[in-house]
């Protein structure tokens, strides 16, 4: 492999913008999409089975695009092109993965709903480590902490930003997909338009070999044990979140007491709250990691801050607890996502082949597993429980707290 092209000066400021625009955008669509427009076109269709309805596509969605992020990633290493490994995935999953999302507003099933979401998630997911590998590929080690906490920042704030939108055009489905999907597909499209990639034309070709190709997802973990308990860090941080982000609505509904119309409002104020906290702390968090480069007290401080948020419900099971949540969570998940970018990029496996995409993947994959596990437990747990969701809160503590546990055996980042 030839030297990495770093970049720098006005190059590199635009592919920062760019990377915080097209983030922001990504995480808005997820957020607003799984969050808002789902649960509620679910419950419309089916309001006595909303819960389990809602947990079976997250884990079909999840099953899908856990296998489709670490293989878009391996086989982006391997493309050839004039535009480079990168960008023909991301110009391609962003057009189909929004025409399939507009499709799913038309959807008057929760079947051919779910085929529909499907497909744009396996379209996005095969876009997104094509995006996440430009880091590796594109930015020194010591300059990651800081786009980490930029790109983390849009990260966040997307996250928060799709929640209030999709809460305010709740009403209106088409408009609300539309809005999302030609987002999404305008930004990627702009983005490589401003961001040339250089041509791997001339780069020399891997041949797929499928059994080498399949037994490379495996990466050991007493070979690359740092690899693995960030893996390990990242899945339980995102089965805790995700038990609780995943059933906000319904617990906005059902164990706050909030009408529907007054929920779709609630979640949006909330997202307004939480969207001030994660980006002063997102940035923040960046700046001072690149400063003092250090990565892993910034992890392990953003999970426990997380599991205290998710106190604040237990204690006060009013709107008070949940404006605490919002606040608390906000500032924690900044704190983590602003840093978790770099540590990830710093914990691959060093490859003479340039696998950064593949083993970038497989890190996704510890996001995208607890999509799948996390509602099918938190369903689980409802259906136990007779509907009390202060189970969610509790299992969502111990995952969070979890996380912060297994940062800490990571030797090969400070």
């Amino acid at each position: 492999m030839p030297a990495p092209a770093y970049v720098a000066g006005r190059q590199r400021t635009r592919l920062q913008v760019s990377l915080m625009v097209n983030f922001f955008l990504l995480m808005a669509l997820y957020s607003g999409v799984l969050g808002v427009l789902l649960p509620n076109q679910i419950a419309e269709l089916d309001p006595g089975n909303k819960a389990n309805n809602l947990a079976l596509l997250f884990a079909i969605t999840s099953v899908f695009s856990t296998l489709a992020t670490p293989i878009a990633g391996a086989l982006s290493d391997r493309t050839r092109s004039r535009w480079g490994r990168r960008t023909p995935w991301i110009a391609i999953g962003s057009l189909l993965g929004s025409l399939a999302l507009f499709g799913v507003s038309l959807m008057t099933s929760f079947w051919s709903l779910i085929v529909l979401w499907v497909m744009a998630a396996v379209a996005y997911n095969s876009m997104q480590p094509a995006m996440t590998t430009l880091i590796a590929d594109r930015f020194a080690p010591e300059a990651r902490g800081g786009i980490s906490g930029i790109v983390g920042a849009g990260m966040t704030a997307g996250l928060t930003a799709g929640t209030v939108v999709a809460g305010y055009l709740a009403g209106d489905a088409m408009l609300a997909y539309g809005l999302f999907a030609a987002a999404i597909a305008v930004s990627c499209l702009a983005f490589i338009g401003l961001n040339r990639e250089p041509s791997s034309a001339a780069m020399p070709r891997r041949p797929i070999a499928w059994g080498e190709f399949v037994r490379g997802f495996w990466i050991s973990p007493r070979d690359h044990p740092d690899f693995a308990w960030a893996f390990l860090s990242r899945f339980t941080i995102y089965m805790g979140y995700q038990a609780v982000a995943a059933y906000l609505l319904y617990i906005l509904r059902d164990y706050i007491r909030l009408s529907d119309g007054a929920s779709n409002i609630a979640i949006a104020n909330m997202a307004i709250v939480t969207l001030v906290c994660l980006v002063a702390s997102s940035l923040l968090s960046g700046w001072w990691s690149d400063r003092i480069q250090r990565r892993k007290p910034f992890v392990v401080a953003g999970s426990l801050i997380m599991g205290c948020a998710m106190v604040a419900p237990l204690a006060l099971p009013s709107m008070a607890g949940m404006w605490i949540y919002a606040a608390v969570i906000g500032i924690g998940y900044g704190m983590f996502m602003s840093i978790d970018i770099a540590l990830m990029t710093q914990v691959l496996p060093q490859s003479a082949l340039g696998d950064e995409g593949r083993d970038l993947g497989v890190l996704t994959t510890a996001v995208n597993i607890p999509q799948i596990l996390s509602p099918v437990m938190a369903a689980a747990l409802l259906g136990a429980s007779g509907g009390d969701y202060r189970v969610i809160f509790i299992a969502a503590i111990v995952f969070v707290f979890g996380s912060a546990l297994c940062v800490l055996p990571i030797r090969g980042v400070r």
